[in-house]
């Protein structure tokens, strides 16, 4: 796909998230896009968004549990870039006007204390390059109609990228064992799903490491201070004004958020 295309699939995710509209499936458009322009396109609408005032603040990796993939038909991570207006801390409501087709999944984040950078990163590796983990929530969001999506289609779209919300609990990563800690995720008072950390790659640790690695093919690093979130440990749920929702990670504690107001959608 020649640069211009590039540009202009790029701009035109940008205009659909700050305008909070729909646009139809890339690859309707593009039979033959590949993956490798999917990810030209994301690096243009990133840029967009931090040529607007933004600041990137972590990574995410997108598609690791069975339940999405399962949901999204998309059977391979992606990743994605997290930026400072996409932040909120336990306690915030959101506010679903802000959002188009949000949906809630439950997820470990990674804070780092030190720069990581691939190949031959190890999930241990990773470990030791970690601050401290936390529970937390990744509220995604695709600007593809109707969540009609393909990896191509999610990888552009900065691997359907919304906002995300950190619990306060910080857990010592080399204490806790993050691959069999079970995650218990509650809707308005009801348990909604259960999970556990080897669900997402075997462990997130991997899920991170991986992301280290393929980023580190770009000459991407990991920065000390960024966010990682590691990948669901729970289905994707659905959301609407006056839901709450929290998830529990055994040995870690909780985080919990708040949704009000309708979506675009």
């Amino acid at each position: 796909m020649d640069d211009n295309k590039i540009r202009q699939y790029g701009d035109e995710l940008y205009d659909a998230w700050r305008e909070r509209r729909m646009l139809a499936p890339l690859r309707e458009r593009e039979p033959e896009i590949t993956i490798e322009d999917a990810y030209r396109i994301q690096q243009r609408f990133v840029a967009r968004r931090v040529e607007a005032g933004e600041r990137i603040v972590g990574k995410k990796i997108g598609a690791t549990s069975k339940p999405v993939q399962d949901f999204l038909g998309v059977y391979q991570p992606d990743f994605g870039m997290l930026t400072s207006g996409m932040v909120y801390q336990e306690g915030d409501t959101i506010d679903l006007g802000t959002l188009i087709q949000p949906k809630a999944e439950a997820e470990l984040a990674f804070v780092l204390k030190e720069d990581l950078k691939g190949p031959g990163v190890t999930a241990m590796d990773v470990i030791r390059a970690t601050d401290y983990v936390l529970p937390c929530f990744e509220i995604v969001d695709s600007r593809i109609r109707d969540w009609q999506i393909k990896i191509q289609d999610t990888v552009a779209d900065n691997a359907s990228c919304g906002v995300y919300v950190l619990g306060k609990t910080k857990g010592d990563p080399r204490a806790l064992d993050i691959t069999l800690a079970g995650m218990v995720l509650e809707k308005n008072g009801e348990l909604f799903s259960t999970g556990v950390g080897a669900a997402v790659q075997g462990s997130p640790a991997n899920a991170v490491a991986w992301l280290a690695n393929t980023l580190g093919e770009l000459g991407i690093p990991f920065r000390a201070g960024e966010v990682i979130l590691s990948g669901s440990q729970s289905a994707l749920v659905p959301v609407t004004d006056g839901d709450e929702l929290v998830c529990t990670v055994g040995g870690l504690g909780s985080c919990r958020v708040k949704f009000s107001g309708r979506s675009a959608a």
